[in-house]
């Protein structure tokens, strides 16, 4: 049994079986945003100065320009996810379509600006 009501059946009301999807995408990136928060929080405590020389200079090595692009997608991806169930339980239902396309908007944007300024560092030792 336990397939919800009759009436329920016939509307298709019940279980999306997106819950348990979603909930494991917000562990896994608050766990890789822990590691990689750690990460970098120890790399810029060891820099021996805090120039712009010397953190461009560190940025530019794959070692750093990897883990600080991951970090970015992930921090970003996470802050999504979270805001998506601020939208999806407390927004009317009219305006949860334009919440979404502007976080999913803001999401993208902010995501590929971090992206593009790690890159143009690592590839290119911007100046500043």
């Amino acid at each position: 049994m336990g397939n919800g009501t009759s009436i329920g059946r016939v509307r298709a009301l019940g279980s999306a079986h997106e819950g348990t999807h979603h909930w494991w995408h917000q562990r896994l990136t608050a766990a890789a945003n822990l590691f990689l928060m750690t990460w970098f929080l120890i790399s810029i405590a060891r820099l021996p100065g805090y120039d712009w020389t010397t953190v461009s200079g560190w940025m530019q090595s794959a070692w750093v320009a990897i883990p600080m692009i991951l970090l970015i997608a992930s921090v970003f991806y996470h802050a999504r996810l979270g805001l998506q169930v601020l939208i999806e339980d407390y927004a009317h239902s009219e305006n949860r379509y334009v919440l979404m396309i502007l976080l999913n908007a803001f999401v993208i944007v902010g995501a590929a600006i971090g992206i593009f300024s790690v890159l143009s560092i690592a590839f290119t030792g911007a100046s500043a």
